[in-house]
């Protein structure tokens, strides 16, 4: 198999990180400044007019294979075959590695399928993963049904205790798998104590960062090895198209997830990649109001006499209040929230099922619609029921995904629906 990496690894283009950093801002007659900030680099990073055109935006390559000038000189050009590489998946790909601070990274159908191929490229039957006890379902499901049955092991473990993490590894362990934070309860992981964890003891730590965003947190910064993206959530941001990225730190890892989408033939879409590269040009806009306004709506929510409970990063009552202000950028905390109402599952569920607009009951999150979601029959149906409960995810679980709306609106139907609980 290492023969076959480095094989498959000589006929790949540049990684993203050598690419990025001999690109212009503009058409060749700027330097690329690499400390320029995250929102110019959102917007410039890595993109440069097209050399025939001077298209200001990366053309769209519909095309399944590229002409070669000849045989001795195959992929001079870095392209052969749409299922290895194309134009406009490579600028993504190096884009969102340069974002997330990596050396390369893989732009797939999905984020499940980044999940899944980082899996598959560092684990074999035998190996041992210790994994967050609260996951996306999907990890979770994937982990239980796919996984598992082909003879790897899976340690679900509450990754807030950094003793019980250490305390699961085991001889045979070849991957340790946070989320932070995590989907849906809010939870923290300690990004860079689980990597010396990992690397004391001489495994891989993947974060899925998903719900952070590159713009609130960077797990390659606090030494994770891997960092898993959603691209359908906030890199999108408007429920238009899904997509997923496995972001590798070093040149040796993402010559392995390469070849895993090679053989696997997971590639995004040209179309989907073009329009990811302009969405994502927003991020940080999106990303800042979207967190302004759940402090907002989560304070509103604490003081509610028919709320229970409210969860949100940057609330003074978040169990982990300070590792989030000493983890999280830019005085952010994200988009996303949970609460429990008064009268439990069924008044919950009474709630979700009545509230009116600009809220929107669906699946989903990190888009410029507010979202309002019920984990237990949607996101996380597939949990087995006594995890998803021993989780915190009850029946009448309410997470939030709050949008770029004025808050005053989304609070003014909150309150309607609280109120006739």
């Amino acid at each position: 198999m290492a023969m076959l990496a480095r094989s498959f690894a000589s006929r790949l283009p540049k990684a993203a990180s050598a690419r990025l950093a001999s690109r212009a801002l503009s058409s060749g007659q700027k330097e690329w400044v690499p400390d320029v900030s995250v929102d110019t680099q959102l917007v410039h990073g890595g993109i440069n007019p097209c050399e025939k055109t001077g298209a200001i935006l990366t053309p769209v390559y519909m095309s399944t294979t590229f002409v070669q000038e000849s045989v001795d000189k195959y992929l001079e050009k870095g392209f052969s075959y749409s299922r290895t590489n194309n134009p406009t998946v490579s600028e993504l790909e190096a884009k969102v590695a340069l974002i997330e601070g990596g050396y390369g990274s893989i732009c797939v159908s999905t984020g499940m399928s980044a999940t899944a191929s980082c899996i598959n490229g560092f684990m074999n039957a035998g190996d041992h993963c210790v994994m967050t006890n609260c996951s996306y379902g999907g990890t979770n499901r994937i982990a239980r049904e796919q996984f598992m049955p082909l003879g790897m092991e899976f340690s679900f473990v509450d990754f807030t205790d950094l003793d019980a993490v250490k305390a699961a590894i085991k001889p045979n362990t070849k991957l340790i798998f946070s989320e932070s934070p995590t989907n849906p309860t809010l939870n923290l992981a300690d990004l860079g104590a689980i990597s010396e964890i990992a690397k004391e003891a001489g495994v891989l730590h993947v974060c899925d960062s998903t719900f952070a965003t590159p713009y609130i947190c960077k797990p390659l910064d606090h030494g994770a090895d891997l960092t898993i993206q959603s691209l359908t959530k906030y890199y999108d941001g408007h429920n238009i198209g899904v997509g997923g990225a496995l972001i590798s730190s070093t040149q040796e890892l993402w010559e392995r997830t390469k070849l895993i989408q090679n053989m696997h033939g997971n590639i995004l879409s040209p179309m989907t990649a073009f329009m990811m590269l302009q969405s994502m040009k927003t991020m940080g806009l999106r990303v800042t109001r979207q967190s302004e306004s759940a402090m907002k709506i989560c304070t509103f929510l604490e003081s509610h006499p028919n709320v229970e409970k409210c969860v949100y990063p940057g609330l003074a009552s978040h169990p982990q209040k300070e590792l989030a202000d000493r983890q999280h950028m830019n005085g952010l905390h994200g988009g996303m929230a949970w609460f429990d109402v008064v009268g439990g599952d069924t008044a919950a569920i009474k709630l979700m099922d009545n509230i009116k607009r600009p809220w929107t009951l669906c699946e989903n999150l990190g888009a410029t619609e507010s979202i309002i979601t019920a984990c237990a029959v949607m996101t996380h149906a597939n949990m087995l029921r006594e995890d998803r409960l021993k989780a915190g995810i009850s029946d009448g679980f309410i997470r939030i995904s709050v949008g770029i709306e004025d808050p005053d609106d989304l609070i003014r139907s909150l309150d309607e629906a609280l109120n006739s609980l």
